[in-house]
């Protein structure tokens, strides 16, 4: 690998399920992992506001089997304003009836994947929020391959679904990864082009992600009101009053607006096993970043 920059996990698991958007009520995977779901594992074992990763590519080294799974599931959500009543007043809501012959239970089919293992290789980055030399990314390349190797990670994995567990492991060379799981599978290298179609890539947009974002501390915040009220001297007690409800609505809590979910699709190929994710060159975009 010739940028340094690269990392490479092994991870593998006994079902996967990385569901195709356009189905809109039973769950149907694709056939392989997606890049969204690879970016989705790297951050359950590290992320930093000042850090992200870029998918560079994914190895498929088992395709698995597919599987027909039948659940139990509900036919509504619980909103946030029930949350909130729920917490003042429980007394108020209603609880969601789920199991099987619930009233607000329900039975669907998922189309899953069964056995498979990938390499996943990704590029690791700085976010404009990294304060140099304090964040380096030799320190975040460090701290990815200690914690991949002793298999420590903030959440477990999962492979597209949280239910899912996820197992991984740490490898210095993917393409050797490959060869060498191809010796223990028994298994003949994967040869030739296999195209997939339109596949998700990711439901944030890759430059937003390279931004960065952190919520402010509460020393910040305490800032950001004392320069507010210092900007009110002078103005009527009525437009004090107004623009201190304007402020309270709309203060700002972050370091930058929370991203908003936007769909990328890119067309899939799958080339001696390997499928393409770099942003780069997958997507009519600039990866952005540092």
């Amino acid at each position: 690998m010739n940028n340094p920059n690269l990392i490479t996990l092994r991870v593998w698991g006994d079902f996967a399920c990385f569901t195709r958007p356009e189905m809109k009520v039973e769950r149907v995977s694709y056939p392989v992992m997606t890049p969204s779901a690879a970016r989705g594992i790297l951050e359950a074992v590290f992320w930093e506001p000042q850090m992200h990763y870029l998918i560079d590519s994914i190895r498929v080294v088992k395709r698995g089997r597919w599987i027909s799974i039948r659940r139990n599931e509900v036919t509504k959500v619980i909103s946030l304003d029930s949350a909130k009543t729920w917490m003042h007043s429980p007394e108020k809501t209603s609880p969601i009836q789920a199991g099987g012959g619930a009233e607000d239970g329900t039975q669907r089919n998922m189309l899953a994947l069964q056995d498979v293992e990938y390499l996943i290789t990704a590029e690791v980055r700085l976010t404009p929020l990294a304060q140099q030399p304090r964040d380096n990314l030799a320190k975040y390349l460090r701290e990815i391959e200690g914690r991949a190797r002793a298999g420590k990670c903030f959440h477990r994995p999962g492979l597209g679904m949280r239910e899912f567990a996820a197992d991984f492991e740490w490898e210095t060379d993917p393409d050797t990864a490959l060869a060498r799981r191809a010796a223990e599978l028994q298994q003949p290298a994967p040869l030739g082009e296999e195209p997939l179609g339109l596949m998700l890539y990711d439901v944030f947009d890759p430059n937003a992600r390279g931004i960065g974002f952190r919520w402010l501390t509460t020393d910040e915040l305490a800032q950001q009101a004392d320069v507010f009220e210092q900007s009110l001297a002078g103005a009527k007690k009525g437009e004090q009053t107004k623009r201190r409800k304007e402020f309270a609505a709309d203060r700002p809590r972050a370091t930058s607006a929370p991203l908003k979910p936007q769909p990328i699709f890119f067309d899939a190929r799958l080339r001696d096993g390997r499928l393409d994710c770099h942003p780069s060159r997958v997507l009519s975009l600039n990866s952005g970043g540092n």
